[in-house]
Parts: structure tokens; sequence; C-alpha cells
């Protein structure tokens, strides 16, 4: 067997400017991985890197002809952990760079199978969460507009970005929009603990589901604190990275909120997902602003989640990948048809 690799980068606008507690997004850096076997079967992988973590579209395209050089030469799709220990070996960190291989490596491994990924797992595709769709900071004006957008196109649960000095206003506005929504927050590392614990009532006042990474992830004893005395449940994102960050906040939240561009495939996220089982955690599998070809992927794991928040594809103006159905936030795996991760160019 012969396998080819290739990449290409590319920047995708955002159909909006997407704004957290730590700055605004107008574009998307992508770096799309394609195997293709000797048959001409093709597995589409993507990073979407992030400098929060070290990473940046440059050192994707740095890396990525040492990592597709191990794929290579072990020449084997269906070699999947012997691959992922190749490439470890061969970049150590980099874990978008590493991921997107290994979600290509995935996808030609199942076409070659003839299945959807989530198949060749043994998952019961009808039991899937439903994702979230998230609306940035923005002026509440627009972020009223936004809300009732998604509302109107049948999304059940929404996810605010917080982290300013009018959250409850965003909150409350959000709320009256959308009463009957599910609704959970997100403050990327700008609250303290005590900041958390405060907000955390008048938060589960206006029916809020939980609180995502309220405090630092520098802050670790702010985050058990923040946990021990919060009127709702803690979401770990920024303090969850690698699979041994699980065990370190297994008494500081209640769910791991985990990243395939964080953690640097899938193989390792379903590491992640069973060791946050047996620390007694909620799963939740988020995503960084991203292509179908990553999204489709994580949909593959919808599953093994509690809660997911896949809606990175969504908030594009285009996206040069079709993925996995999910009308209002509904992970469709069950009417899958494509095989692999269900990815495919438009």
């Amino acid at each position: 067997m012969t396998l080819s690799t290739s990449f290409e980068r590319v920047s995708l606008p955002l159909e909006h400017d997407f704004t957290i507690s730590r700055g605004t997004q107008t574009e998307a850096e992508n770096v799309i991985v394609q195997i293709e076997d000797e048959g001409g079967t093709t597995g589409v992988g993507a990073a979407a890197p992030s400098a929060h973590y070290g990473e940046t579209a440059d050192t994707v395209e740095a890396v990525l002809p040492d990592l597709l050089a191990a794929v290579e030469s072990v020449d084997d799709p269906h070699a999947l952990a012997e691959v992922e220990r190749r490439t470890r070996e061969v970049v150590e960190d980099n874990p978008a760079a590493r991921c997107a291989v290994s979600i290509a490596l995935h996808d030609l491994a199942a076409k070659r199978l003839g299945v959807p990924l989530h198949r060749l797992w043994g998952l019961d595709p009808t039991d899937v969460p439903e994702s979230s769709f998230t609306i940035g900071l923005d002026e509440i004006g627009t972020m009223r507009e936004k809300t009732r957008e998604a509302v109107a196109a049948g999304y059940g649960t929404l996810k605010l970005k917080l982290g300013t000095d009018r959250d409850r206003e965003v909150v409350e506005a959000v709320r009256e929009e959308a009463p009957d929504a599910t609704i959970r927050v997100d403050a990327n590392e700008a609250w303290t603990a005590r900041e958390t614990v405060a907000n955390s009532r008048w938060l589960a006042d206006l029916g809020v589901e939980f609180i995502e990474q309220p405090v630092p992830a520098s802050d670790p004893e702010g985050l058990k604190f923040a946990y021990e005395r919060s009127e709702l449940p803690v979401a770990a994102d920024e303090s969850c990275v690698t699979l041994a960050d699980v065990p370190r906040i297994a008494d500081r939240c209640d769910v791991a909120n985990l990243k395939l561009m964080k953690c640097g495939g899938l193989l390792e996220a379903k590491r992640m997902v069973h060791a946050a089982r047996a620390h007694g955690l909620e799963v939740m599998l988020g995503c960084m602003i991203e292509s179908n070809a990553v999204i489709a992927a994580g949909c593959q794991l919808a599953p093994l989640l509690d809660y997911a928040d896949l809606d990175g594809s969504l908030l594009l103006a285009e996206d040069p990948f079709d993925g996995v159905a999910m009308p209002a936030g509904e992970i469709d795996l069950a009417g899958q048809t494509r095989n692999g991760t269900g990815a495919v160019e438009n």
C-alpha cells in the first residue's frame, strides 16, 4: 500500500465578528489535511489552531511535513494507534496539527471499511445530546437579535459568552428573548473565584444550567473554591487540556470540557472521556471555530457525551466542507449517509 498526503491552509471568514472575554475574531485559519490510499479513497481532517494554546496556522504548517512523513512510513490507515505513537514521537506538542492527521486517518479507515466512524467504534447513533449554539459578546441589542434568530431557527440550547461588567444585563436580555431555552454561560477565565460564587446566585435565578471556566486556568485553587460554593455546576475548559489534566480537575468541577484541538486526536479524546467518567465527571465536547472537516469528527463522539458544543462551523460565512446534519442543534448521526466522519468537500 502507498499512502499519499497533502495539506492546505485556508482562511475562513466568520459570518459575524465573534467576541469573547479575551478578544474578537473575524476569521478562522484552518489547515486542511488529506490522506489518500492507492485506490483513490481520501480521508480528510483539519487543524483549527489557537494561539491561546501556543499554536498558529504557521506552526501547524511547519510540523505537518514531519507528521505526514510518519503516516507515510507506517503506510497503513488502519494502524491508528501506531500512527498516533509515531506522530507523538515526531512532534510532542502541537496538538491541533496532530489532531488534523488523526481525523484524516480515522476518516480514511472508516471509509475503507464502508461505515460511518461512530459505527466503527460501535456507538449508538440515536443516543446523542443536542449541541448548543453560541452567542458571542456584543452590544445588548445585537445579542438580543442573535438570540431571536437562534430561537427562530429552533435552537433549544444557547451558550452565552460572558466576562464583562454587564454580564447580568446580557443574561437577562437573552433570557427575555429565549424564555424556554436551556442557557449555559462561559466566562473564559474572566472572573475571580469569589465573583463566580456571587454570579452563580443570580445566574441560578435566571435558570442557567452551568458555568464554564469562570476562573483562570492558572488558579486551580480558585476553581476548587468556586466549585465547592457555586449555586450552579462548573465546567472546566481551559483547565482541562490533556489527559493528565483530568485527575487534576476531578475535585474542582462537575463537567470536563474536552476539545479535539486541545488533546491532539480522536484516540486521545476517547481516553479523556473514559478517564473523566472514571473520576465521576460529566463530559462535554467543545470546539474552536472550525470547518466541518473537524466538526464532523467531533459529532462521531456525541454518543459518549453528556453535553455537546459543536457549533464552530455554523459561525463561518462559508465552509469548504459539508458535515453531519445538525438541524437546530440535533446531531443526526442516525441519518448519516456518508461513511467516515461524514465530511465532504463542497
